[in-house]
């Protein structure tokens, strides 16, 4: 926040300098309100400072500084006060305005005192005669464009706006190497049920950092809904554990994806069992297959989620399929422990 602070100073210096009756009023109202929004900022207050910051804008816009800087904390503040709409209003005000934040700062140093004081334009051109004052210098602060569209698609995505993926395809205009901008794309065509552009988003996402657990189990959910491309999922969900050892729900997605719709093969099995008992014990055999192929991420889900009833109902379904009694026993005592647990 050290921006708003040294903007703060600008707009003192400003009207202290000129020559305005009013001038020593209006900036102890703007210090007031400018002390009252950073604290409450700093206090994490932030539903106090939103409207204080919109004060401070105000106040410098009706004599004639239009210092949107001050509008983008509002917007800020908003945010982190979960106040969306509030929030998204400003953000997509600032946007539309081109707004990039930069600013530049003019400081001389008082030769006397040693004291670098920041002033406006005007003010630092005519202190350049005054040789009381040296060391003039510029500054010039950066763009923050480029977060605004990352926040203001964020808020976007959160709300399920259908704007969103408008403005996240604006900022990539602009933007066209932002990787945030990128995920929040993707995101959106899933929202807007854009699944071919989704899976597409997902494997250039991969292509360019092939590391993201979180992106090769996504891919994997949406290849497993697709019965061409299921052994792809399953690559896709080990590729996600090997990546992130601990990553329960791609344990999850891994033993389902295995064992397939058990729930129609079950309905064949018993629709054959009468009339075509060879063709039944087939689909049996090749039931049990799958769930034992499905056993060790079973066991693996069981171990980096042991207080999940869910992994330790299917893996005591999986012990049932193949055989394994024991087995069986041990997860019915855990089924008990969580189910009671859970009450």
């Amino acid at each position: 926040m050290k921006k708003l602070i040294l903007g703060m100073a600008i707009v003192a210096s400003a009207f202290a300098f000129g020559q305005k009756k009013d001038a020593a009023a209006l900036n102890a109202q703007l210090q007031e309100a400018n002390k009252v929004a950073m604290d409450a900022y700093n206090a994490k207050n932030y539903a106090a400072a939103a409207p204080k910051f919109i004060e401070v804008y105000d106040l410098l816009k009706a004599n004639g500084q239009d210092n949107k800087i001050y509008m983008y904390y509002a917007g800020l503040s908003h945010a982190l006060a979960n106040n969306s709409d509030q929030s998204i209003k400003i953000y997509t005000d600032l946007v539309n305005s081109g707004f990039t934040g930069v600013e530049t700062t003019y400081t001389a140093k008082e030769k006397k005192t040693g004291q670098v004081v920041n002033l406006d334009k005007a003010t630092w051109e005519l202190m350049k005669k005054n040789t009381d004052y040296s060391d003039f210098k510029t500054e010039q602060t950066k763009s923050i464009e480029s977060d605004l569209y990352e926040t203001l698609s964020s808020l976007l995505l959160n709300a399920k706006s259908p704007e969103a993926l408008v403005v996240i395809e604006k900022g990539l205009a602009k933007f066209p190497n932002n990787a945030k901008l990128k995920e929040a794309q993707t995101t959106a065509y899933l929202q807007s049920g854009n699944t071919d552009k989704f899976v597409s988003g997902l494997k250039e996402q991969l292509a360019k950092n092939p590391n993201d657990p979180t992106n090769w189990y996504n891919l994997g959910v949406m290849q497993a809904k697709n019965p061409a491309t299921v052994n792809d999922a399953l690559e896709a969900f080990k590729k996600a554990i090997e990546l992130k050892p601990d990553f329960s729900d791609a344990y999850q997605n891994l033993v389902y994806t295995t064992i397939g719709d058990d729930a129609k093969v079950v309905g064949e099995i018993n629709a054959l069992r009468k009339d075509k008992p060879d063709e039944a014990s087939k689909l049996i055999d090749a039931r049990r297959e799958r769930f034992g192929k499905a056993l060790p991420y079973a066991e693996g889900w069981y171990k980096v989620s042991p207080k999940s009833l869910d992994a330790v109902s299917t893996l005591k379904e999986i012990y049932m399929v193949t055989k394994n009694m024991d087995k069986v026993k041990e997860m019915k005592v855990k089924e008990a422990e969580l189910s009671a647990t859970a009450k």
